[in-house]
C-alpha cells in the first residue's frame, strides 16, 4: 500500500483518489476520513478467533548466526520476544512503545510486527524489499547500505517513507539471510533482531512456512491516521494469508490468470509498475492484485478507475472472487465486507 503523493515531484500529499507511489508493498497511505476506520475495523470484529499458539526457540541455521542467539551450557535460553496472538482488530488497536510482535488469531501462521518507529521499520526491512520486489534492483544479491541509501534516494524516499509496511514469506526472509551470510553482508542491528525473531519462530526449519508483515503505530509521522493504519493492515493481512496458505495461493493463481482479462492485466501490471514493483515477477503481480482489487476498499487508497476499470466490474470480480476462494477468515471478511459494501458508483 502506498502514501498518496504528487507524481510529479514525489513529495507526500494529501490527496484524496490519487493512487500513490510505491512506498514498498504497503504504502498504501493517506489522510483517510475517520469513518473509513471505523468501517474496516466493525468488518475485522466478525472475523473468528483461534487459540493461542506457543512460540518455542529453534536452534540458528548454520548460515547466519547473529549476536545474542544460542543456549548457555546446553540450557535453551528464556524466548527474547514475547509473541502475543490477538484478532485483527486487538492489532489495530495497538499503541505500541517499541516493537511488538502478534501472531494472527485469525491465522496463526501471520506474525505481525507493529512498529512505533517508521525508521526502526526501515532499518528491519528495507533491504528485504530490494532484494525481494523492487523494479530496477538485484534480485540475486543483496545491496550494501551505501547502494541501499543510493536506491532509497533515487525514488525520492527516506528511510521512513521507503515502505509504510511490508510483507514476505517465510522462503523468502531465509533466503535474505543466507544471502547476507554468503555475501558477508554486515547486517543493521535491525536485521539482527529480525533474524533471532524468525529463529525463535522456527523459520529456518526446513518446510518453515508463514507470512510476516509489519504496520506503524498511528502518529509515527503524520500521514499514519488511525484510518491509514487500519488500510495497511487490512491490505497487509491478506498479503500474509497468500504467503501462509497454498490453498489461497493456488485461488489466487487462477483468479490472476482466468478471472481477469488479458487487458486487465495489463493494467495492473502498469499500475504496480507505476509504484516502484517489478512487473516481471509474476507472484508479486498476482498478490498485489489480489490484495488492492479485493482487500482495498478505502477510494483514498485504491479506486478502479486507476486501473481504468468500472465500479460494476469490480464489483463483480469481487463477488465471484468471494464465491470461488477457499472457506476460512479471510472469505468471511470479504463477505461481510461485500455485505455491507455500498452499491457501485462511478468514480
Amino acid at each position: 500500500m502506498k502514501s498518496v503523493v504528487d507524481q510529479s515531484d514525489d513529495t507526500i500529499r494529501v490527496t484524496p483518489k490519487r493512487r500513490p507511489p510505491n512506498r514498498g508493498r504497503t504504502g498504501l497511505l493517506a489522510a483517510a476520513a475517520g469513518g473509513s476506520a471505523m468501517v474496516l475495523a466493525a468488518v475485522w470484529l466478525l472475523w473468528p478467533s483461534h487459540r493461542a499458539v506457543q512460540v518455542s526457540a529453534v536452534p540458528a541455521p548454520a548460515a547466519v548466526t547473529a549476536q545474542g542467539s544460542g543456549s548457555a551450557g546446553g540450557v535453551p535460553r528464556q524466548a527474547e520476544f514475547a509473541v502475543r496472538t490477538a484478532t485483527a482488530e486487538q492489532i489495530l488497536a495497538d499503541q505500541p512503545g517499541g516493537l511488538t510482535v502478534f501472531r494472527l488469531a485469525e491465522n496463526p501462521k501471520i506474525v505481525v510486527l507493529d512498529f512505533a518507529s517508521l525508521r526502526e521499520q526501515g532499518l528491519m526491512l528495507n533491504r528485504v524489499a530490494a532484494l525481494i520486489e523492487k523494479a530496477k534492483l538485484p534480485h540475486d544479491r543483496l545491496l550494501s547500505d551505501g547502494e541501499l541509501d543510493q536506491a532509497i534516494r533515487a525514488s525520492g524516499s527516506t528511510v521512513e517513507n521507503f515502505y509504510y509496511g511490508h510483507d514476505y514469506g517465510a522462503p523468502a526472509l531465509v533466503r535474505f539471510f543466507a544471502l547476507a551470510a554468503q555475501e558477508r553482508i554486515k547486517l543493521t542491528p535491525q536485521e539482527a533482531e529480525l533474524h533471532r525473531l524468525l529463529r525463535q519462530l522456527g523459520w529456518f526449519s526446513s518446510g518453515a512456512s508463514g507470512g510476516l508483515i509489519s504496520i506503524p503505530r498511528v502518529g509515527a509521522d503524520e500521514h499514519v491516521t488511525r484510518a491509514a493504519r487500519a488500510a495497511i493492515l487490512h491490505h497487509e493481512l491478506s498479503h500474509g494469508e497468500y504467503f501462509s496458505n497454498p490453498a489461497y495461493v493456488a485461488f489466487v493463481h487462477q483468479f490472476w490468470r482466468s478471472m481477469l482479462t488479458a487487458e486487465e492485466r495489463s493494467r495492473v501490471r502498469s499500475f504496480l509498475g507505476a509504484d516502484g514493483y517489478d512487473t516481471a515477477l509474476d507472484d508479486v503481480m498476482e498478490n498485489e492484485a489480489q490484495a488492492y482489487l479485493m482487500f482495498t476498499h478505502d477510494p483514498d487508497f485504491f479506486a478502479p478507475g486507476m486501473i481504468g476499470m468500472q465500479p460494476a466490474r469490480l464489483l463483480e470480480l469481487q463477488r465471484d472472487f468471494l464465491r470461488q476462494m477457499p472457506q476460512g477468515w479471510l472469505r468471511n471478511a470479504l463477505g461481510a465486507w461485500l455485505a455491507s459494501a455500498p452499491v457501485a458508483r462511478a468514480d
